[in-house]
């Protein structure tokens, strides 16, 4: 059996503030080619995560606070801000579901922000016609300007404002 805590929280917040990507994962799943992927994410302010899409059929994602606060952005196919969710632990949303060929991305808004994500599997490497091109790869400079404005971008924000 696998349990979810309070110290694997705490573990993965410190894995996750000392990795470079700021963020980290449990796998609840024992396969990559398992039918369903489980995972416990642990991510920082600070993160980028690269909005990207599933364009393949049935690549749904959801995602549950279990600590922090994070929110789901998700965007048109210009970068223009078309829903921002904010998922907390103490807010009235703790769950939100991305449909396929979504444009999204997820950021951490305080330190120890933990969730759950649930997907169809088998894991398979995004194809790069599903990277947002308007959106710079991790770890260049420009993608923590991304990151800073993903923090604060409301409906209607579109990355020509940055």
């Amino acid at each position: 059996m696998k349990i979810l805590d309070k110290k694997l929280f705490s573990d993965l917040t410190v894995k996750a503030f000392d990795s470079d990507r700021k963020r980290t994962h449990y796998n609840l799943h024992s396969e990559s080619t398992d039918k369903t992927q489980r995972l416990c994410m642990a991510i920082e302010p600070g993160s980028y995560i690269r909005p990207h899409r599933h364009s393949k059929k049935g690549k749904w994602e959801v995602f549950v606070i279990l600590q922090g606060s994070a929110s789901m952005l998700t965007f048109n196919n210009r970068g223009k801000v078309t829903d921002s969710v904010l998922l907390s632990e103490n807010g009235p949303i703790h769950v939100v579901e991305v449909q396929e060929n979504i444009w999204h991305t997820l950021v951490s808004h305080e330190s120890g922000t933990v969730l759950l994500e649930i997907k169809p599997g088998p894991y398979l490497p995004l194809p790069s016609k599903d990277r947002a091109p308007w959106a710079p790869d991790e770890g260049t400079e420009e993608a923590g300007k991304f990151e800073a404005f993903f923090r604060t971008a409301k409906k209607g924000s579109s990355i020509k404002e940055m």
